[in-house]
């Protein structure tokens, strides 16, 4: 009797203990997602209550025209990508055709090209002085370029085709895992009742890919109006263009709040219109989906268009970008490896690395503590720790620096005052300006990654962990981690290869003679040196080959094939 009442009142202790340490996880989950809304916060605020208030003179001077490029931009590139993502999905899913599995991963290379990247390399090949024009003008003996007429790549029209031509994978790498998940006997009845590979791909497939689909073109939508590099260096005035022109020319960071208050508004109807895209399909996986694709046969001149439809856009994208500047690395390597050069490689794998596990140790606090309280509470906690990803890294930066200059003249007013010296810019003068912003921005991949591989994960194994006396700390590192360490792999590298590429945000925030591959890049391009940008262009372009091919791996094994 004694013992059934000492059991009766021991038995409480371990679930108090456990309810007091989970609660840990969800205070950090709340601080973390404060910290991470508060460049966003930032904006707001500044862009509302500006030392000088330009926005009617932006409003009766430059922001229309930077609406209406802004807008013209983002269709053109979003038309452009869809589709080329729609319809090399669809050839390699669902078309027999030669090299089709070679296809199926290299459709995705482009996307290890960054879009200044890929505007220097065309710029170099097609320009009046490039070897394109020098040859026509040699074969047809021209003389000037009053002669013949050539398409201006220095334009909105040739940002929208280098833009497109890298972001398209967006669109490619969700509408085919789309298409992979769908019933083969759905393509079988449309089969017996006559109809064509085209017909059921528009009357069965897009319908029901279109939530995939509506997703790929909401990011290819933001990324395009995040870029910097491109339009920059074609002269396009965007809003990002307008954002760096108002801050770094005009030095109003007021005014730069306040055209990027306009991007979110940008990001914030992308991101609606998307979900209302979605809002009443419901989808379920069929019980066939893991069988076998039957694909269709075509005739020879369809197999070559479908060979025309994936390998133009690889050529165009990946291949004569990738050679040419393999072409100037070698040529002018023993120019382009200096020890400027190996700094930057030093600086961009520093910042890169740091950033990459600074957002995978908060990426697994917030998935873990979705796991420990998932609420109605925690659900809003992790969308409000993802809005960094779908804010453009010129408004990210704007947000960082606020709050950060805010802290470095607060504390070095309080040292001089109380201590006679001044403590200088700790933060938004350093590199963790740069690392803050990079966990900011790329926050949501890592946690994304985790919270949708600790799905899988039965609840049974945290109820064995803690029936043995371990507490939810103990249980993510002696069972968790272990389970997840591929997908936390590859969410550090697919984050190690964005900070790389990042170029916007690195340009406001990097600390005084610091640069990174990528800056690095845009300086020489910016000086009409490509050939000098050559080696870090392409090291950059290779560190990105490793998450596609994981990637495109992932999407492989996801389904038996014929």
């Amino acid at each position: 009797m004694s013992e059934a009442t000492t059991g009766a009142n021991i038995a409480p202790a371990q679930p108090l203990y456990i309810k007091r340490t989970s609660k840990r996880w969800l205070i950090a989950a709340a601080l973390i997602t404060a910290i991470v809304a508060l460049p966003v916060l930032a904006v707001i605020y500044l862009a509302f209550s500006p030392d000088e208030n330009i926005w009617p003179h932006l409003m009766s001077t430059t922001l229309p025209r930077y609406l209406l490029t802004t807008l013209k931009l983002m269709l053109g590139v979003g038309i452009l990508a869809l589709g080329i993502g729609l319809s090399s999905a669809w050839a390699v899913t669902m078309c027999e055709f030669p090299g089709r599995k070679y296809f199926e991963w290299a459709m995705l290379l482009p996307f290890a090209v960054p879009a200044y990247v890929i505007a220097y390399v065309y710029t170099s090949l097609l320009d009046y002085a490039g070897p394109v024009q020098s040859a026509l003008r040699a074969v047809f003996g021209w003389t000037s370029a009053a002669d013949y007429w050539f398409p201006e790549i220095r334009s909105l029209e040739g940002a929208i085709l280098m833009i497109g031509l890298v972001l398209y994978p967006y669109v490619y790498l969700l509408a085919r895992a789309a298409f992979l998940e769908q019933s083969p006997s759905l393509f079988e009845v449309s089969r017996s009742l006559g109809h064509s590979a085209i017909s059921t791909f528009f009357r069965i497939v897009l319908p029901i890919a279109r939530p995939a689909i509506a997703v790929g073109l909401s990011l290819v939508m933001m990324e395009t109006l995040n870029d910097f590099g491109t339009v920059d260096f074609f002269a396009v005035q965007t809003l990002t263009a307008g954002l760096f022109d108002t801050w770094m020319n005009l030095g109003n960071l007021g005014g730069a709040a306040q055209i990027a208050s306009v991007m979110l508004v940008f990001v914030l109807v992308l991101v609606t219109l998307e979900r209302y895209s979605r809002r009443r399909q419901q989808q379920f996986a069929a019980r066939d989906n893991r069988e076998p694709i039957r694909r269709f046969t075509m005739s020879f001149p369809r197999q070559m268009v479908c060979v025309a439809v994936c390998g133009i856009p690889v050529l165009l994208g990946f291949a004569i970008p990738g050679a040419t500047l393999a072409t100037y690395a070698i040529e002018y390597f023993s120019e382009s490896w200096n020890p400027d050069f190996i700094q930057n490689t030093l600086n961009s794998l520093f910042l890169s690395s740091a950033a990459a596990l600074t957002t995978l140790a908060i990426g697994v606090t917030l998935a873990y503590s979705r796991r420990l309280h998932n609420t109605r509470g925690m659900q809003v906690l992790m969308r409000l720790s993802s809005l960094g990803y779908a804010m453009p890294g010129a408004v990210l930066a704007v947000g960082v620096i606020v709050p950060l200059a805010g802290f470095d003249n607060w504390l070095d007013s309080l040292m001089r005052d109380y201590f006679g010296f001044s403590s200088g810019l700790l933060l938004s003068g350093s590199a963790f300006a740069l690392i803050f912003a990079y966990t900011v921005r790329f926050l949501a991949v890592s946690a994304g990654s985790v919270e949708s591989a600790l799905q899988k994960i039965t609840p049974s194994m945290d109820m064995a962990s803690r029936s043995l006396g371990h507490t939810p700390g103990k249980t993510l590192v002696k069972v968790h981690l272990p389970m997840l360490r591929g997908t936390l792999i590859t969410a550090a590298l697919v984050v190690f290869v964005d900070c790389m590429k990042e170029l916007p945000a690195t340009l406001i925030l990097r600390p005084f003679n610091f640069e990174t591959l990528a800056t690095y890049v845009y300086q020489f391009a910016s000086d009409e040196k490509l050939f000098h940008s050559a080696l870090p262009a392409l090291i950059i372009v290779v560190a990105g080959i490793i998450p596609i091919i994981l990637m495109s791996r992932s999407i492989s094994n996801s389904r038996a094939m014929n």
